[in-house]
């Protein structure tokens, strides 16, 4: 799969995109990664996706042609929207990030991390390898785990499961999911000036 890159319009709109916070454009990234075909079967022709096309001696991949979505089209109340909420989050959530921070995980993810959690896309903060709980007594749980299962021991096997998903729930991964799932999905939209509103 080619990478996703995401289309910000004139050098004014480059400009506004990058004075955003790292947490902040990660968001709006992830919002057009992941709606840019809904939004493209929304506009009715005014917008198409990018064609994916494969060289096969390189055996690469890469988007061709299209005239997708992407920062420009924002609606302002939308983008104001965005950054008010990802400010929030950020606030409400200071300590969280920080530590997250400090794990070899930056806040361009953690911005995409929101999206993709908030909005149930499978994948967030809870599915990142740098978030889990990384303690000596996670890791002998899921030992004890393991060998209870191949002596047959579900007694034991049980009573390690309990105790290893109370620590996961104790994760950084699991604690920002929480709160972004607190705070609700969000759905895009095409407006009738061909705007992308929330």
């Amino acid at each position: 799969m080619p990478e996703f890159i995401l289309e910000i319009g004139s050098v004014e709109h480059q400009r506004t995109f990058n004075a955003l916070d790292g947490f902040t454009r990660g968001y709006i990234e992830a919002l057009f990664f992941t709606d840019e075909e809904q939004l493209c079967e929304e506009s009715v022709g005014a917008h198409e996706m990018p064609s994916v096309v494969f060289n096969m001696a390189t055996m690469e991949s890469r988007f061709e042609g299209g005239n997708s979505f992407g920062f420009a089209d924002l609606a302002a109340d939308t983008l104001e929207s965005i950054i008010r909420d990802c400010e929030a989050f950020q606030r409400d959530n200071a300590a969280l990030l920080n530590a997250a921070y400090e794990r070899d995980y930056d806040s361009e993810q953690a911005g995409r991390d929101y999206w993709y959690t908030r909005n149930g896309h499978g994948v967030g903060y809870w599915d990142r390898e740098q978030l889990e709980n990384d303690s000596d007594e996670y890791e002998s749980l899921t030992a004890e785990m393991v060998a209870a299962s191949k002596s047959g021991d579900n007694e034991a096997w049980n009573a390690a499961c309990a105790k290893r998903s109370a620590l996961k729930d104790q994760s950084l991964g699991e604690q920002l999911s929480k709160a972004a799932r607190a705070r609700g999905g969000r759905d895009s939209y095409v407006g009738d000036d061909g705007k992308v509103y929330l």
